[in-house]
């Protein structure tokens, strides 16, 4: 099956609410426990491509969208301007199949080429296929938080990766070439 990465746009919208209403439902990966609507997950969308980061769909040949990712700020202080989260959510029909690699591995890409310095993983419910996915592209566990969250009648952990993008730690980020509107004056 081809699987093709694009940007995704507001026209996804409806897919990408449908994706994450039923990782709500029944999965670990948000501590959500009531779905969003559309028009908040309108929302979260603008804010995160408002800002200039990385928001990807993974669409099939027929034009369904069977997943996405985005990277968004870890946190909002300027001092975390160069540090990006990445946040992937796949239909049921996509799991198991490397698309979750694709768009993480396109988004670690993007981020790359957007000066971003390192990118890290909080993974709700320290999935384990999650983790699994992480490490195989060179995300290291740097902690994990006990029971951090309870939904489906038990309490979760969350894993904290990272993985360092481009020059990393290595050398004194250039803050006119930082991509994001975020921290700009």
């Amino acid at each position: 099956m081809p699987i093709f990465l694009r940007d995704a746009s507001s026209s996804d919208l409806p897919a990408i609410t449908a994706i994450y209403r039923e990782s709500v439902l029944n999965g670990v990966a948000s501590y959500e426990i009531v779905p969003p609507d559309e028009s908040e997950m309108a929302a979260r969308f603008s804010a995160i491509t408002g800002q200039s980061y990385p928001y990807i769909a993974a669409i099939d040949e027929n034009g369904g969208l069977l997943g996405y990712a985005y990277a968004s700020a870890f946190r909002t202080r300027p001092a975390y301007r160069w540090m990006v989260e990445d946040s992937i959510y796949l239909g049921p029909e996509a799991r198991g199949k490397g698309i979750g690699r694709l768009l993480l591995a396109e988004l670690i890409q993007r981020c790359t080429d957007l000066g971003f310095r390192q990118m890290v993983a909080v993974i709700g419910g320290a999935h384990p296929a999650s983790i699994a996915l992480h490490q195989t592209l060179g995300f290291a566990e740097t902690g994990r938080l006990k029971a951090t969250g309870y939904k489906h009648g038990r309490w979760l952990d969350t894993m904290i990766m990272q993985r360092a993008l481009g020059y990393g730690a290595a050398t004194d980020p250039d803050a006119s070439t930082y991509p994001g509107t975020l921290f700009k004056a």
